[in-house]
């Protein structure tokens, strides 16, 4: 009996490809046994006892990124971390260890390493976080979801995608994707959505562009975010919702997407081939812009700056690609050649070259 160990959490971006990956090693093997490693703090504290998965904690303990009083902390505390993560692999007699990102992976890889396990390290942004950069150093496999990630020894797999997208058949479900969101499944459809807590700046460009866009002969399905207040037109072909359940229902029905580009968010709608506008998140490291990158360079999507994104943009750029198909059609079949929905496929090929030594 195989034992897997997956180390990551912290966001869904680091959560959700680890519980594609465990299902499917748990799926291929009934007999395997399939441990999450992550905090208490992170989004796997919920997420992996829900989907029935043992979750093994470790101390979360974030890199120094300024001296200070943590920093003195710091390499006391990452060693226990990396001891806790070496006792769990002892006990369960793991077998070979897959991360993630997160401050989960960091100690799991060093602890693999002196424990004489082999381990796997997976990066799902353009742009490595820093556990990735340090564990590609001496990973058995390292793979990335972009191509042009700057990590030593990456392979291309793509992104572990959730079951449900990658089993969507967009054209068979789009009719009770019409019923579910008061759309004419027969009219095409602009998809808007920034995540979970929405964009404000998307809000507000639509909020003065969606008569634009039925003027157009397009129905537009916005998806604001829980947080936002933006008030509903109700007005025939325009369903606006803060928050959805079902977003393989809304890919189903969109005929073009509009939205933040987060590396899942890239990925499974260039897997499904949708052709897209995409609005980086002007905060943080770039990282964003740069998961858009490849999608772009394949004419897949466009680009669109944060700052830039107004109601007269959309009218600009956005209602001119509404009318023009064959664009459009150029773009689908852009994404899906630079998509990819054997991404979870692709990184077990990897873990079982890793372990084959071993075995």
């Amino acid at each position: 009996m195989t034992t897997y160990l997956l180390a990551g959490g912290g966001t869904a971006g680091h959560v959700n490809p680890l519980l594609a990956v465990a299902d499917a090693l748990s799926l291929r093997d009934t007999d395997a046994s399939v441990l999450v490693l992550g905090t208490r703090e992170g989004l796997e504290a919920r997420l992996v006892p829900q989907r029935g998965y043992e979750l093994l904690i470790v101390d979360k303990v974030p890199f120094p990124r300024r001296p200070n009083g943590a920093a003195l902390k710091f390499p006391l505390r990452f060693r226990r971390a990396i001891a806790q993560v070496r006792a769990h692999i002892r006990a369960h007699d793991v077998d070979v260890v897959v991360g993630f990102g997160g401050y989960a992976s960091a100690p799991a890889y060093i602890a693999a390493r002196r424990e004489n396990v082999p381990f796997v390290v997976h990066e799902a942004n353009a742009r490595p976080g820093l556990a990735n950069v340090l564990g590609a150093r001496s990973a058995a496999a390292v793979g990335v979801a972009f191509e042009g990630t700057p990590l030593r020894g990456g392979t291309v797999v793509g992104m572990p995608l959730r079951r449900e997208i990658v089993e969507l058949d967009r054209e068979a479900l789009r009719r009770e994707a019409a019923a579910e969101f008061d759309l004419d499944p027969a009219r095409p459809v602009l998809l808007v959505f920034g995540g979970s807590l929405g964009a404000q700046q998307l809000n507000n460009a639509f909020a003065g562009s969606w008569r634009d866009v039925l003027d157009a002969g397009w129905q537009l399905l916005h998806v604001t975010g829980e947080r936002s207040d933006l008030p509903d037109p109700a007005v025939d072909g325009y369903t606006l919702r803060r928050y959805i359940d079902r977003m393989d229902l809304a890919f189903a029905i969109a005929d073009l997407i509009v939205s933040r580009a987060g590396s899942a968010t890239v990925s499974e709608i260039s897997a499904l081939g949708i052709p897209a506008v995409y609005v980086p998140y002007a905060v943080g490291n770039g990282e964003q812009r740069l998961n858009a990158a490849s999608a772009i360079e394949a004419g897949a999507a466009l680009l669109i700056e944060d700052a830039t994104l107004t109601p007269d943009r959309v009218r600009d750029e956005i209602i001119p690609l509404l009318h023009d198909a064959e664009r459009r059609s150029q773009m689908a079949q852009a994404a899906a050649r630079v998509g990819t929905r054997t991404g979870t496929e692709n990184i077990i090929a990897l873990i079982d070259r890793a372990f084959a030594p071993q075995a």
